[in-house]
């Protein structure tokens, strides 16, 4: 029986994101997944600017982009029916002032049923095997491997296993890994997924609306060009049947426009994480790591960010570049980053005006509550992966200020050449960027390479971009495979200098 690279349970959006980035790397998953089918309901609807980055680093731009959903506009509306709509006095969303923050941004919204249509072809072409209709019947490991029971009686050997397996984790339970948190939240809610042409019927629709009726409170969400989803409360029946999920929605829209009912689920917020992200040779990501509330729309992409930062670490070990104990920094860097996520869920559960309100800037300073674009982009990483790490972000409000190259934060985008940004020129290694006077780490790269046995990368930054990582003419920092900085010097470094460093962030020095 030949082993398996990875397993990875769970094949919705984080377990194919994690099959892509693990196959970008050079490493072969299997993907399993219970569902006997992709889901078709759209779940989550908001990528942020940094889980395009992840995209981009992979060649999924196009792919991505086609699967966006640009028929409603980009505003957030509150009315008693869709008919109601004040349309004149459309609130658009909170951007970023300032530099340009990403060289990614929306190019609409993002339905997560239409992302897995991107996300399978692409797992498959970079190496992946996707099965449906299997699921974990058991987990057992040693030191050296992982034995993972399939639901079907087959037993496959891997290296590791990734629980993307949501909030109610197979993985997770088998492990024995306990959860820390309230779990279900909130009231239970019907997901309504309809079509109905509502944009050809009133001319123009937002992607979110809050709707008051009496009889059928609850949010409505542009999800396709016809496709649209009705939140709304369940009655104490504790069900809904297709006419009663097609008489809220009538009610809802308050003109008569043909609806016809594609599905309903119900749904009630749950917030919970696991106590560890890792145990031994398996890592959980995504929602069997931890699952919060869904306002600020941040499930998603932490799940996203999770599989990113694991990837390469999974893939640097099992390439012999990397010891064991990087693995850890994927506990230490997630955790404490799931830990914000929640917190920062739950303060917007509490109070939404903390997250839609531009303005609310006092507020969410007094309540603790960062900024939206803080939260998906600004966090930093505080781990054995990176040296003098700086904890404390400048600001929970100001991301360019935030992004100012200190250890541990994202590399912060410039544009050096047409189409090519900071964020593209480590490509998916590590790689030095070097101030404009920094010669001689061309000669200290070569030879910490030829030590380490890592294709070190180098580029040189021009006097605005190290001036923006605070790296003077002649300093550089090391940027890690995932675009985070492990390393800041104002100064050339002698090649065994540069050699430790690399040795201490890859863990080869243990």
């Amino acid at each position: 029986m030949s082993r398996i690279p990875v397993v990875i349970a769970g094949g919705g959006s984080v377990g194919l994101a994690a099959a892509v980035f693990l196959g970008h790397h050079g490493v072969p998953s299997l993907v399993i997944e219970r569902r006997e089918a992709p889901s078709n309901h759209p779940r989550a609807l908001g990528i942020s600017p940094r889980t395009l980055e992840f995209f981009r680093e992979v060649g999924l731009r196009d792919a991505v982009d086609r699967a966006a959903v640009r028929s409603a506009q980009p505003w957030r509306a509150e009315a008693r029916t869709v008919v109601e709509i004040d349309r004149g006095q459309a609130a658009r969303p909170h951007l970023p002032k300032g530099i340009e923050l990403s060289p990614e941004s929306p190019r609409g919204h993002y339905p997560q049923d239409r992302l897995d249509s991107a996300l399978l072809p692409a797992a498959r072409e970079r190496g992946a095997t996707v099965e449906f209709g299997i699921g974990v019947a058991g987990v057992e490991q040693d030191a050296d491997e992982v034995v993972v029971t399939l639901s079907d009686g087959r037993v496959v050997r891997a290296a590791y296993l990734i629980g993307a397996d949501g909030v109610n984790s197979t993985v997770r339970r088998e492990l024995g890994v306990s959860t820390t948190g309230p779990g279900e939240i909130g009231d239970v809610n019907m997901n309504i997924l309809f079509d109905a042409d509502l944009v050809g019927h009133f001319g123009s629709m937002p992607v979110m609306t809050q709707i008051s009726h009496p009889d059928a409170t609850g949010i409505l969400l542009a999800v396709g060009e016809r496709r649209w989803v009705l939140h709304v409360l369940l009655p104490p029946e504790g069900t809904m049947s297709e006419e009663k999920c097609a008489e809220a929605v009538r009610t809802a829209i308050g003109a008569d426009v043909p609806v016809r009912i594609l599905g309903a689920i119900p749904w009630r917020a749950n917030v919970r994480m696991a106590d560890e992200f890792r145990c031994g040779r398996a890592f959980l990501v995504g929602d069997a790591a931890r699952a919060i509330t869904p306002l600020g729309a941040f499930g998603l992409n932490t799940g996203v960010a999770d599989a990113h930062n694991l990837a390469w670490k999974l893939a640097f070990v099992l390439g012999g570049r990397a010891g064991d104990g990087l693995l850890d920094t994927y506990h230490t860097e997630r955790h404490a980053i799931a830990e914000l996520v929640t917190r920062q869920a739950l303060l917007r559960w509490e109070n939404p005006r903390l997250h839609w309100d531009p303005t609310a800037v006092a507020e969410r300073a007094a309540a603790g509550a960062w900024n939206a674009v803080m939260v998906t982009m600004g966090y930093r990483y505080d781990s054995a992966a990176v040296i003098d790490p700086v904890v404390e972000v400048p600001s929970t409000e100001d991301l360019a200020a935030s992004l100012d190259g200190a250890p541990g934060s994202r590399v912060p985008h410039r544009w050096v050449a047409p189409g090519v940004s900071t964020l593209d020129l480590h490509e998916s290694g590590f790689a030095l960027l070097a101030g404009p006077r920094g010669e001689e780490w061309h000669d200290a790269a070569e030879k910490a390479s030829t030590a380490t046995e890592l294709d070190l990368r180098v580029a040189f930054l021009d006097e605005d971009s190290a001036a923006a990582v605070r790296i003077g003419d002649r300093g550089a920092i090391l940027v890690r495979p995932d675009g985070f900085i492990a390393w800041r010097t104002d100064d050339v470094a002698a090649p065994e200098v540069l050699r430790k460093v690399v040795d201490t962030v890859t863990a080869r020095h243990l």
